[in-house]
């Protein structure tokens, strides 16, 4: 295994809530009240939608896709949601420092350093709202691709913090199953103060709608003895994956550059608007140069 690239799930798609449009030259993240599923694929207009959107849209209310059926990749619940204060290079999209409220990693002169990390709030290195929480969350969609996943990835507590309970909880009240489990990513949304009582749009996770809890646990029991029987090792999926996320000192993939800094992290000109284009169009080219050199 080569050390120093973080090993992660094979990645088919993306689950999005919002989207990044272009406007008088500028790109600018916009917010959206329902689900899209997209390929890999990214075209001048944006990303290529996935098959499974359009399959899915045909049974949502209004066409409005704002629930998705799931089951996670793994029985441990941080292995498939993984969360850290994260502080994110600008021009490069890499990461400079990445903390869990306690520690941190942070790149120097010297090389990666461990220090204390006492959270966005409080840091002078990432003050100025350059540190942000960052949440990964890998999930199964449909039965195409036995280890493939999509990803949802977001910097909003409300995710964040809804996501990290319910996957801890189910791998609680299912005694360890949480791989087996029939659950479904939830759309809600909520006002607060600072939304000025517009709505925010955060993901839950929820069981699979029409089955109660105990219907789940017990759908997962009988799932993970019947692929146990079938010589299915999860216990060693789940320590494959922990190896591999272990391998690297950040987990990053070049391909995720220009998405955090588009969907994230605008840059603000000096009248105070975002304009983040010249930076995307630099990092833009300097990804693919490096990709060109490399065959």
């Amino acid at each position: 295994m080569i050390k120093g690239l973080a090993i992660t799930p094979p990645v088919l798609g993306r689950i999005s809530i919002g989207r990044v449009v272009e406007k008088n030259g500028i790109r600018l993240p916009q917010k959206d009240n329902q689900f899209t599923i997209t390929s890999q694929i990214q075209e001048v207009d944006g990303w290529l939608l996935h098959p499974l959107d359009e399959e899915m849209r045909k049974d949502a209310p209004n066409g409005k896709l704002r629930t998705i059926p799931v089951r996670m990749l793994f029985n441990e619940a941080d292995l498939n949601l993984r969360a850290e204060y994260t502080m994110f290079d600008r021009k490069s999209g890499r990461p400079m420092c990445v903390g869990n409220g306690d520690t941190c990693r942070r790149l120097t002169q010297t090389g990666v350093q461990s220090l204390p990390c006492p959270g966005p709030t409080l840091c002078e290195f990432g003050k100025g709202g350059l540190c942000k929480p960052y949440g990964r969350l890998n999930v199964q969609v449909g039965d195409s691709n036995d280890l493939g996943t999509f990803i949802f990835r977001t910097t909003g507590y409300n995710s964040i913090r809804t996501l990290a309970a319910r996957l801890s909880y189910y791998q609680a009240v299912s005694g360890g199953l949480l791989a087996y489990m029939p659950l479904e990513l939830k759309l809600r949304g909520k006002s607060t103060t600072q939304s000025r009582r517009t709505p925010i749009y955060y993901v839950d996770l929820v069981i699979k709608e029409g089955m109660s809890l105990q219907e789940a646990v017990a759908e997962a029991r009988e799932k993970a003895k019947q692929m146990k029987e079938e010589g299915v090792d999860q216990a060693a999926l789940d320590e494959a994956a922990a190896k591999g996320f272990g391998n690297a000192l950040f987990e990053y993939d070049e391909d995720e550059a220009v998405q955090v800094v588009d969907e994230f992290y605008p840059a603000v000109t000096d009248d105070g608007s975002l304009d983040n284009s010249s930076v995307v169009s630099k990092l833009r080219k300097g990804i693919d140069s490096t990709r060109l050199a490399s065959g």
